[in-house]
């Protein structure tokens, strides 16, 4: 191991590792020289247990428990899952106080939970252990703590949130300073942090959420819960939200939200679409936004006054939009950046969302209203070029085809741009305008790995017969395209292709059919 100091932490075959056999052999000597040849004392066991490795391995599971018996520990039940536990765990589950300080000097992780949840210190009977450990995990929060808080400070959130949405800096503003009041223990811990997101479809409301779950929780998958309000319509589906009360059919498993916030208390929820959820629905809400807490249908409380809520809704995108657009207008610059007044909110918004959600004390409980405005030109030119970079890279990976685009696309992509379906319109105009076409050309074997391919804008009219594809599969030449007609038409998107061996032609396919007779 001197030579080597891999086979330090070279596994046994059923899971477990010499670090951790040394410490359930309670063999300080050995303990202390496999850390100091660099033996990694947070690697966990892999064993399973004998019944569920038998039935992986077709062994015998009996063998499998002898085995673990003679030679890792007999102290330990050989059938029990042991998969996630570190040295650590072992050093407390074998009661010894000189192995666990050993351990924690070395840079034994305490916060590091097994299989079935438990932290090392979970398992500690002697008082000594107990508080060796839990003065280990308070000093590593504090630890944990100022390194996060140095993070902040070298990159704040709101750089982190400009990288992946385009536009919405008054929103980005916004948020960015409610999670920093909170991260800093700036804001009242006896409620949980709530907001309304306003606005069109498509305008980046459920990236954002998206983006602060990422930012808080490292598993963002159990951190992130995204609840659909409109499965939410009914009386009845109250109980599908927070569980069914005793006596009744499934009660026994608690609801949608409350099983999600029972695995993760502080998670980002979003609920999508709330305006079209049942009253009684907004009233379990109110319950949840006002106490931090949620009775579930077995009678089981979940506090989860760190989690941070996020309402998202379309009511008033109209008028937000138009709003804003005048707004733009009356500045004199498109790309202004504009921000809704106190007046419009107060005395225009605000009784359209008190129409909708009919309670007051409901408004009351949200700690920011949030508004999400339409794009500006510039900010719809970063759109497309992202669309369009995403669709390069993978043209690249999927089909080794080299993309490149003209600005005039851009522009053309642009003018496609609805209000009202904010990015998914632009994202739907990419794939309808320029990916169908990369698809069509594909398909006719008209491009293949190793092409170059620019996508271009034309102007000229050209007869049917003399931009479609013969039957032949040979596109017209662009001199033909040229001479045909010189006669202003709609833009078109044009693929000029470049082959491997650097023959040149031009692809106009926008009507080209795609079968033939």
């Amino acid at each position: 191991m001197k030579e080597d100091k891999n086979l330090c932490d070279v596994r046994h075959p059923l899971g477990w590792t010499p670090l951790m056999l040394a410490v359930v052999l309670r063999d300080v000597e050995m303990t202390k020289q496999l850390l100091d040849l660099g033996a990694n004392p947070n690697l966990v066991d892999q064993y399973p247990g004998s019944l569920k490795l038998a039935r992986e391995t077709h062994v015998y599971h009996g063998d499998i428990e002898w085995r673990r018996l003679t030679q890792f520990t007999d102290f330990l039940n050989p059938s029990a899952d042991f998969r996630g536990c570190t040295a650590l765990h072992y050093a407390v589950l074998v009661n010894d106080l000189s192995l666990v300080r050993l351990l924690v000097d070395k840079g034994a992780d305490v916060s590091i939970v097994n299989e079935r949840g438990h932290r090392p210190i979970m398992y500690a009977k002697d008082r000594s252990i107990k508080e060796l450990l839990s003065k280990a995990e308070t000093e590593l929060e504090k630890k944990k703590a100022e390194k996060e808080r140095e993070e902040r400070r070298l990159q704040p959130l709101e750089s982190r949130l400009r990288k992946a949405l385009v536009g919405q800096e008054a929103a980005i503003r916004t948020v960015s300073a409610a999670i920093r009041r909170k991260e800093n223990g700036w804001y009242d811990e006896d409620h949980p942090l709530v907001f309304l997101f306003l606005g069109s479809s498509g305008i980046g409301k459920t990236e954002l959420a998206k983006q602060i779950a990422a930012y808080l929780h490292k598993d963002v998958k159990k951190g992130f819960i995204r609840i659909d309000m409109s499965e939410y319509q009914q009386k009845h589906e109250v109980s599908k939200f927070i569980g069914s009360p005793p006596g009744y059919i499934g009660h026994e498993q608690g609801g949608q939200l409350t099983q999600a916030l029972s695995a993760c208390p502080n998670a980002v929820v979003l609920f999508d679409e709330t305006e079209k959820a049942h009253p009684d629905v907004l009233t379990a809400l109110l319950q949840l936004f006002d106490e931090g807490r949620l009775t579930d249908g077995r009678g089981h409380t979940i506090d989860c006054k760190d989690a941070i809520f996020i309402m998202t809704s379309n009511v008033g995108s109209q008028v937000i939009a138009e709003h804003a657009q005048a707004l733009r207008q009356a500045s004199g610059d498109s790309e202004a950046d504009i921000e809704l007044s106190r007046d419009f909110k107060e005395n225009v918004m605000r009784p359209i969302l008190r129409h909708n959600f009919l309670r007051d004390e409901f408004l009351g409980r949200i700690n920011e209203m949030v508004y999400f405005l339409p794009f500006s030109t510039s900010e719809l030119t970063q759109l497309v070029y992202r669309y369009l970079s995403t669709w390069q890279e993978r043209a690249s990976k999927r089909h080794s085809i080299s993309l490149s685009w003209d600005r005039e696309v851009i522009d053309l992509i642009v003018d496609g741009y609805d209000v009202y379906y904010g990015a998914r319109s632009i994202q739907y105009e990419v794939e309808r305008r320029i990916i169908s076409l990369l698809a069509l050309a594909d398909e006719q074997g008209l491009i293949s790995p190793g092409c170059q391919v620019r996508i271009s804008v034309s102007h000229v009219s050209v007869k049917d017969e003399s931009w479609s594809l013969n039957k032949s599969g040979q596109s017209t030449p662009s001199s033909e395209i040229a001479t045909s007609s010189t006669s202003s038409s709609p833009p078109r998107i044009v693929l000029r292709v470049t082959t491997p061996k650097g023959e040149r032609r031009d692809l106009d396919l926008t009507k080209t059919p795609i079968a033939w007779n």
